[in-house]
């Protein structure tokens, strides 16, 4: 789905949600652009077309007001465009939650922002606990695995899945954060790496070039739960975005 056609589908569902009840009122942020690759329903719900989006309860995912808090939010469907170019300004902030495989041009591109100075909040999932409602194959279904090897190879990381790691959830401090994981990976770090490693290797912190990249082995924080309240979670992602612009 086209960047464009994104934005335009986002813009439907935000004039839907306000047909009734008091509009939700934009976050105060410092004016920064945050970058969101994903495979995750955050921008926009799981849906079977066009109609059915337009049918739903225009319910946002909480995320999306924390991101907002933040900076200027800009929903990514690629990380290069036909010239290899990267689509952020250097000093922007990206977010990568569970994406796609990125092509040789992404990987390249991408290296070559964060070495120059860029910065990136990066969830990777071995194998991720979300419940979709599309059947494993179909496009639409978030990325099961994590397939970012090349990348992670390249800063200094290998992703492996944690053998003892709980397919339930549960809440493990990062720090001073409270974050919840499902199912977490772990990160090793390779020979010459510059990560740190924390949480027994839920998080590795890596100074790249110039730039940063703090990632999770885990994508659960993400997932948008009837049974608990969310404040965890907006504070978590809160905190993570914080440190990754420090």
């Amino acid at each position: 789905m086209s960047v464009r056609i994104l934005s335009l589908l986002t813009g439907a569902l935000a004039l839907a949600a306000c047909g009734g009840g008091e509009a939700r009122q934009p976050v105060a942020g410092p004016e920064i652009e945050i970058g969101l690759a994903s495979s995750l329903p955050i921008v926009l719900p799981e849906a079977d077309d066009i109609a059915d989006l337009l049918a739903g309860d225009g319910e946002e995912h909480w995320a999306l007001a924390v991101l907002r808090g933040h900076g200027e939010l800009r929903p990514l469907d690629g990380l290069a465009d036909d010239q290899g170019q990267f689509p952020l300004a250097q000093d922007a902030l990206l977010v990568m939650a569970q994406p796609w495989p990125l092509s040789p041009q992404e990987n390249v591109a991408l290296d070559d922002w964060v070495r120059a100075g860029g910065r990136v909040l990066l969830f990777v999932d071995p194998l991720l606990t979300f419940d979709s409602r599309f059947a494993i194959g179909d496009r639409r279904r978030p990325q099961d695995v994590a397939m970012l090897s090349p990348i992670l190879t390249r800063w200094g990381l290998r992703l492996l899945r944690n053998q003892k790691a709980s397919p339930e959830l549960r809440i493990v401090e990062i720090g001073d954060i409270r974050v919840p994981i499902a199912l977490p990976g772990q990160f090793e770090p390779l020979d010459g790496s510059t990560c740190r490693i924390e949480a027994s290797g839920l998080l590795a912190d890596c100074r790249i070039g110039k730039g940063r990249v703090v990632a999770i082995a885990d994508a659960a924080l993400l997932e948008s739960r009837d049974d608990e309240p969310e404040a965890l979670r907006e504070a978590a992602l809160s905190a993570l975005l914080d440190r990754v612009s420090r």
